[in-house]
């Protein structure tokens, strides 16, 4: 006789103080995917890694990613430090454009000695930027004359190639002396405009001054920079200046006198 088959053992029921190890399984499968992520960032291609970074900071509007400056919070791309002063604050692009204005002066000077003609002109820097005047209507110009001295196209010739090989705007401005107890007349606007545009072709023709960077204009008695009661102070408000003008912001140039005065 065959021996009868033994009936099999139902399972044994899960016990409710087990519940544990489902947690436990799921903590686990977390894990694994977790380190299996840190190993595909640890191989990452850095090629597409760089592209993928570039592709996205395009798609929120910037075309190249800088580095941060953690001293002052400002995203400067290195490339740009030194070309276009990305990243400064107003004060700094201040002093660079001080010292670039100077720079223009003292290549400006250096021209003028070669001649001997450092006494002719005045240096000034403001928030215009850099005016170089040309005092005294008996030193520049005949009495009540537009045209121009000898003396006058001698500084000129040593100024206009200093300002042909600059890229800035050049404001050339005229200006007259009001007499005491005289009324403003019509000949002054046109005696100061004439002379201007006198210096501004000398300029341009010989200089070689660009035509598009360079402007005339008349202020005739206006814009005195002395009462006028003094002869010293009449050959002071007599004069033509040459302004090569800051292509900074507004917020940039109120900053330069006071950046100038403290160098």
């Amino acid at each position: 006789m065959s021996r009868p088959r033994r009936k099999p053992e139902p399972p044994e029921e899960f016990h409710v103080d087990e519940r544990w190890a489902v947690s436990y399984a799921d903590m686990v499968t977390v894990l694994m995917c977790l380190f299996i992520v840190l190993f595909a960032m640890s191989t990452v291609d850095q090629a597409k890694f760089e592209q993928l970074r570039n592709s996205l900071a395009t798609g929120f509007g910037q075309v190249e990613v800088g580095a941060i400056d953690t001293a002052e919070g400002v995203v400067v791309p290195a490339e740009l430090v030194d070309q276009d002063l990305e990243g400064f604050t107003d004060l700094e692009l201040a002093a660079q454009e001080v010292d670039d204005l100077r720079e223009i002066q003292r290549r400006i000077d250096e021209g003028l000695r070669e001649n001997e003609l450092q006494e002719s002109v005045r240096f000034e820097l403001d928030e215009r930027g850099l005016t170089i005047r040309l005092i005294s209507s008996e030193t520049f110009f005949l009495p009540d004359r537009a045209e121009l001295t000898e003396r006058t196209g001698q500084v000129l010739d040593s100024i206009g190639p200093v300002l042909a090989s600059i890229d800035r705007g050049v404001s050339v401005e005229g200006h007259t002396a009001k007499l005491p107890e005289t009324f403003l007349a019509p000949r002054d606007w046109e005696l100061s405009t004439e002379r201007s545009v006198n210096v501004l072709r000398h300029l341009v023709e010989k200089g070689g001054v660009p035509g598009p960077s360079i402007a005339a204009v008349g202020y005739g008695e206006t814009r005195p920079l002395a009462p006028g009661v003094t002869e010293e102070e009449l050959k002071l408000n007599r004069r033509v200046d040459i302004v090569v003008l800051s292509d900074e912001s507004e917020a940039v140039r109120e900053l330069i006198p006071e950046v100038a005065a403290g160098t």
